[in-house]
């Protein structure tokens, strides 16, 4: 037979209690539970339980330590269900318990993954310069629903692509300006592509920002592309030199004829 004997509150926490009991041996302690538990367990001095009772009191007590866990995560931003599970193994919660908080989250509609997933694209939209193919890649990495994800990436228009890219590429062509116009474009263009746009979206926000460069900025990336080359090269002389050099330079996008000019402007000077 086991007697609770005395029940106290815990220290660093009114809300949970020890649990004290006497199996014929003396009084020891049993476990603590939380306020909850206590109340609708009816846990006081003097009942009785037994084992049956006992185990079932520690496992509401686990789940109800886990459901905290799980509202506590959930305070800080909304939560895809699997990011939840993921957090409550984490923590070492069984896979029981983990279910039982799950569906006891979703009966309070804590859990609603068409709702996060909206909220989702809306934040990455409107924070950040992610395209839908990023975007979606991180939504099923969260264990949404493809279905769930195709619907909510609709809300991320065509013409706020766009709109998204061109401000990207504005900003790209700086960064690349160094570069030829050909080796720029492609810089540009795997940028995008690795940021989650289609090539269709890509190539019309090309066409209504202006990534041609003028003589004058080409020529400038030329001569620091091939002053860089020539520093490499400069232990080469004669036609070995210019094949090395006009190879280098090719490479980076830049024309025979440019090269050319470059070559005989070095020589000049």
């Amino acid at each position: 037979m086991t007697v609770i004997t005395k029940i106290t509150t815990q220290k660093n926490s009114a809300e949970r209690f020890n649990v004290y009991i006497d199996q014929g041996k003396g009084e020891e302690f049993a476990f603590g539970v939380d306020a909850n538990v206590l109340i609708q367990y009816d846990l006081k001095k003097g009942r009785v339980l037994d084992e049956f009772e006992l185990a079932e009191i520690q496992f509401a007590d686990e789940e109800k330590k886990a459901y905290n866990l799980a509202v506590t995560y959930l305070s800080y931003r909304m939560r895809s269900e699997k990011e939840v599970r993921d957090y409550l193994k984490k923590k070492e919660v069984g896979d029981m318990i983990v279910q039982q908080v799950i569906q006891r989250l979703d009966s309070h509609r804590y859990l609603n993954d068409e709702e996060f997933a909206k909220a989702y694209v809306l934040t990455q939209v409107n924070t950040t310069s992610k395209g839908p193919s990023v975007i979606k890649r991180e939504l099923q990495e969260k264990g949404i629903k493809p279905d769930i994800v195709q619907s909510t990436l609709e809300h991320f228009s065509k013409e706020e692509q766009i709109e998204t890219v061109m401000k990207l590429i504005a900003k790209l062509k700086g960064k690349y300006k160094k570069y030829s116009e050909i080796v720029m474009k492609q810089k540009i263009e795997q940028f995008l592509v690795n940021k989650g746009y289609s090539f269709s979206i890509i190539n019309e926000a090309m066409q209504h920002v202006d990534v041609e460069k003028n003589s004058d900025e080409e020529w400038q990336a030329l001569t620091q592309q091939g002053m860089k080359a020539h520093r490499k090269y400069a232990k080469y002389s004669g036609w070995e030199y210019e094949q090395k050099m006009k190879q280098n330079l090719n490479r980076k996008g830049f024309s025979i004829d440019q090269i050319e000019a470059f070559i005989s402007s070095l020589e000049e000077e």
